[in-house]
């Protein structure tokens, strides 16, 4: 049983931080209708997945690859339109759309529906629905809807969902086929799943489940990064786990598994040196430190 929000926090989570900011941008989401099921078709106009162009006839170039490193929402907002101006309800043609990955449809929608007021925020975790017996890094965007908080997922749109043979409703994506991150490493500890089947491509295990619980947590404290961005305590990539890590982080994923009921633990967890978001992070795709 998860807990209903205080009143303070659902106000927290209808105003974006600074990277689901829309900065100079934000007046355009005036003109968005302001239901949740129609602000959850705008990202898939807006945003071509990185690895799925081919399904919409789309070949993604090296170079326009690269644009899945931009983190701001207002510099997202800038490619759209520097590739196409018109009104962001108005759905691009896959090679008008600026090239991106699951953080980017979720960080959209999220930054639409504070927009419009709805308590909103981005979780990061794993889908079953990709593959069958694996649990791939994703993120989802999770809004409260009076009762209880709802997850919602951008990214499938008409032709992702045929293509993956998605038989729930995107508009309400059960618990069971996207796990949060924290949900993920309790059943992993408690035996039910096997760690390995977590991550994506060659990365996998611990480690990674563990990195997507610090990305979570940062999330949750209104800071949406990039899904391969490294700071602090997130075990580096391959690396084994020691005992004083996994308690460290059993501690951590039971905070994020009820966070409005650890909402105030969350936040003083996340203003910790080894949790919080540096000015610099390193981007372990380029390799290389990068300014946030």
């Amino acid at each position: 049983m998860t807990t209903t929000p205080q009143p303070q926090i659902l106000a927290f989570y209808r105003t974006s931080g600074a990277m689901a900011d829309a900065d100079a941008h934000a007046a355009l989401f005036d003109a968005l209708p302001d239901d949740v099921a129609s602000l959850a078709k705008v990202p898939s106009g807006l945003v071509l997945h990185q690895y799925i162009g081919g399904a919409y006839g789309e070949k993604v170039s090296e170079a326009r690859a690269q644009e899945v490193h931009i983190r701001a929402m207002g510099d997202v907002l800038a490619s759209v339109l520097k590739r196409d101006p018109a009104p962001l309800e108005q759905a691009r043609p896959p090679s008008k759309r600026t090239i991106g990955n699951c953080r980017d449809f979720t960080l959209l929608l999220v930054a639409m529906l504070r927009h419009k007021k709805f308590p909103a925020r981005a979780r990061c975790g794993f889908a079953t629905y990709f593959e069958n017996g694996k649990y791939l890094d994703h993120w989802v965007a999770e809004y409260w809807n009076g009762e209880r908080w709802v997850m919602v997922d951008a990214q499938m749109d008409d032709v992702q969902r045929k293509l993956f043979r998605i038989g729930f409703d995107p508009l309400d994506v059960p618990r069971d086929r996207f796990l949060i991150a924290g949900d993920a490493w309790a059943q992993c500890r408690d035996g039910k799943t096997d760690p390995g089947a977590f991550g994506i491509m060659d990365m996998h295990g611990w480690w990674f489940i563990a990195g997507n619980v610090v990305r979570d947590i940062a999330a949750l404290n209104k800071t949406e990064m990039l899904p391969w961005d490294v700071w602090g305590e997130m075990p580096r990539p391959g690396s084994e786990l020691n005992e004083a890590q996994f308690n460290r982080f059993d501690a951590l994923a039971a905070l994020t598994c009820d966070p409005d009921k650890h909402f105030d633990e969350l936040v003083r967890a996340y203003e910790s040196d080894t949790l919080k978001v540096p000015p610099v992070v390193f981007n372990a795709v380029t390799q290389r430190p990068e300014t946030v």
